[in-house]
Order: structure tokens, then C-alpha cells, then sequence
């Protein structure tokens, strides 16, 4: 897991990571055209997005072939998204739900009336 957040940590490979997906079995030579950077450069990255999991690469003669893996991702997603969304996502839905029906006709009237009590503008 450490794997795959130090991949995502870079903005250059989280490009690199949306591009694959977008082009599933693009080639390397195709993905570094994207880059202002050397085409050593961009296959280090490619490394480190291997080790992760994130990039599945094939070789087809001379040419090596990339798709995307979001496995790895989704398994972030189940273990702290899925595991803790409960804490938060039900009281939330309850007390939204008791907001809206409780306040309705006070919302609708301060509507009118352009009064927003408790919201204040950001200071600038």
C-alpha cells in the first residue's frame, strides 16, 4: 500500500497513470510524447508505477504496451473509505434529512428575504 501512495505522490505520474487509462495499450514512445521530460525519465516513473501495481506493461517486439491497473487503488478504497464511511455518512444523512424538514418554511423565508443567519462571508 506504501507502494502506491508514494506513486501517486507525484503529479507526473498521476498524469502519466490518467493518460494510460484514456489509452489502454499505448506505448511507451506514445506516453512520453506527453512529456517535456526525457524519455529515461518518463520509464522511471513507469518503474515506479509498475512496482505499484498501478501499470501492467507488455512487451510486443520492440514496443511495450501499458494499462492501467486500478486495483490497487480500489483496495485503498475499500480498506479506509468502506471501513470508516459509516462513522460519518449516516449521522450526516440524519441530520441533513432533519435540517431540510424541520427548516423548510424558515429556509423558504429567508430566501425572501435575502437574511442568511449564520453564514458570513470569508473575510478577504
Amino acid at each position: 500500500m506504501d507502494n502506491v501512495f508514494r506513486a501517486l505522490a507525484s503529479a507526473s505520474r498521476r498524469r502519466m497513470l490518467d493518460l494510460i487509462k484514456d489509452a489502454p495499450g499505448c506505448s511507451v514512445n506514445d506516453l512520453a510524447g506527453f512529456f517535456d521530460e526525457s524519455r529515461i525519465n518518463v520509464m522511471k516513473h513507469l518503474a515506479v508505477l509498475e512496482q505499484a501495481g498501478l501499470v501492467i506493461s507488455e512487451k510486443e517486439g520492440r514496443m511495450r504496451r501499458l494499462w492501467f491497473n486500478a486495483v490497487p487503488i480500489q483496495m485503498i478504497t475499500d480498506r479506509w473509505m468502506s471501513e470508516y464511511s459509516h462513522l460519518w455518512a449516516s449521522p450526516l444523512t440524519k441530520l441533513k434529512y432533519h435540517i431540510e424538514s424541520n427548516n423548510k418554511g424558515e429556509e423558504d423565508e429567508r430566501r425572501e428575504q435575502g437574511d442568511l443567519q449564520g453564514i458570513h462571508p470569508r473575510p478577504n
